[in-house]
């Protein structure tokens, strides 16, 4: 629901200007009230009327102050989006260089983040101005502060009712008083830019999971999938993904579903994850509702291998050991050969200690996906899911991951979720999706004797793999 570049800003920047609160901000004003009540009883103990004379300007700045400060909170909101907007567009700019010079758009990014830094650049600006006022008006009243007890002070003077030590004296008092009572305008410029920071970071700290478990079980689970009657609408779009959807995999059986871009597959797998909840109807495992089940207990059994992959800048090992961070080198190495990824590996200098760029960027989209099918594999799931995770790897290459995944599958259920007919061969039960809804079911032999959807999706492959080979 976020940009990365929003959160950055929030996490950097609004936390850097509560911390400027709680540590400047906070100290001035202990720092005002100290003074103040050790310095105006001792004037007022020396003479009345100068003192009240002398301190007259103050109410009338923090009047000022406060309709400059509503200025102030208003800017920096402001500033801090217009900051947010910035960091996002850098960060989608860094991570997608390549395809801003593949498409030779340098020239349309620069333009376009000159045009961000200017727009932030006048908000700023904007703050400025009004940041600017406060130190020429603190000084003209506590300037005119100085003239009232000279004025006043040299009139009693005149009379005999002070002394000029006395004078001396109050002008040394305002002295003492003139930096607080000009640090209160900074400090409140600083109160006001939290305030507008620490808003935006609530809005997350008082975000709420909707995603919460309802008896927090925690149980090793055997795997039984049940869905009765799923139907499911993505909150933020509005679309709906899935349409009275059943079905069942039993203990240890594979699954296969298949369907066009867009069919409602990968929710299936988000569903089965509790990445999200179902509109309608439930899903059952081992016999219990999923709501039931304890978030970290449930996620921690299933082996989900995305079809976006997601590799993090670090070694190989580390990105094998992701999800098991006991992972013994035997059981790394295994996995690596249980996804094809092994022989790859061992050809680099520094082999599992490679280290790989930015989401993975050095290997190729094959070894991505390679490397993602061992992370789930290394940590021994009982639900394996792959959702459309061969995509990026030819035809020999899928058979031999498919041909050593077949060992891992017997005795963990699991659900292959592909676009391509070829990566379904293992399992026992196929789905064809289309529109969010099962349109066909059965095993392979069955879904081709029937020569409907299924049979046309899989004639329709095999002979775009026999003109690919013959080109």
């Amino acid at each position: 629901k976020n940009n990365t570049g929003d959160l950055m800003a929030r996490i950097s920047e609004d936390v850097s200007q509560v911390r400027m609160y709680l540590g400047p901000a906070i100290m001035y004003i202990i720092d005002l009230i100290v003074k103040f009540a050790i310095t105006i009883p001792i004037m007022l103990m020396v003479n009345v009327e100068l003192s009240v004379y002398t301190l007259l300007p103050l109410p009338i700045l923090s009047i000022s102050i406060y309709f400059i400060n509503s200025l102030i909170n208003k800017r920096s909101l402001e500033i801090q989006r217009g900051l947010a907007r910035l960091s996002t567009f850098v960060q989608e700019s860094f991570s997608g260089i390549r395809v801003i010079k593949a498409f030779v758009r340098e020239k349309d990014s620069t333009e376009k983040f000159a045009e961000e830094s200017n727009k932030y650049r006048t908000q700023s600006l904007k703050l400025t101005v009004i940041n600017s006022f406060f130190f020429p008006l603190i000084m003209m009243l506590t300037g005119l502060s100085s003239i009232l007890v000279i004025f006043i002070g040299g009139q009693q003077v005149i009379h005999g009712e002070i002394s000029y030590g006395n004078i001396t004296e109050f002008i040394f008092y305002l002295n003492k008083l003139t930096w607080p009572v000009a640090a209160l305008g900074w400090t409140s410029s600083l109160i006001q830019r939290a305030e507008a920071s620490q808003q935006r970071i609530n809005e997350f700290l008082h975000t709420k999971t909707e995603i919460v478990s309802e008896k927090n079980l925690v149980k090793p689970i055997n795997g039984k999938i049940v869905f009765d009657h799923v139907s499911f609408t993505y909150p933020d779009s509005g679309i709906q993904a899935l349409k009275d959807v059943s079905f069942e995999v039993k203990e240890g059986e594979s699954l296969a579903i298949v369907g066009s871009t867009g069919s409602g597959k990968s929710t299936i797998a988000n569903l089965i994850c509790r990445m999200y909840d179902v509109t309608s109807g439930k899903i059952i495992i081992d016999g219990h509702g999923i709501r039931e089940y304890q978030l970290n207990s449930l996620r921690g059994q299933i082996g989900y291998i995305p079809q976006d992959v997601f590799l993090f800048s670090d070694s190989i090992k580390n990105n094998i050991a992701f999800g098991k961070t006991d992972l013994s080198e035997e059981q790394m190495i295994q996995a690596a050969k249980d996804s094809d990824l092994y022989n790859n590996i061992i050809v680099f200098p520094e082999k599992f200690e490679t280290i790989l760029g930015e989401r993975g960027i050095t290997l190729s989209g094959g070894q991505k996906q390679r490397l993602s099918i061992a992370r789930a594999v290394a940590r021994e799931p009982k639900i394996l899911i792959l959702d459309d995770c061969l995509s990026a790897v030819d035809t020999k290459t899928e058979n031999s991951i498919l041909n050593s995944l077949q060992k891992i599958m017997k005795d963990k259920t699991t659900v292959i979720i592909s676009h391509r007919v070829s990566s379904v061969k293992l399992t026992k039960n196929i789905l064809m999706l289309a529109e969010g809804e099962i349109i066909e079911r059965g095993t392979h032999e069955e879904l081709m004797g029937k020569q409907g959807a299924y049979y046309a999706l899989y004639q329709k492959q095999m002979m775009e793999e026999t003109t690919g080979a013959e080109g």
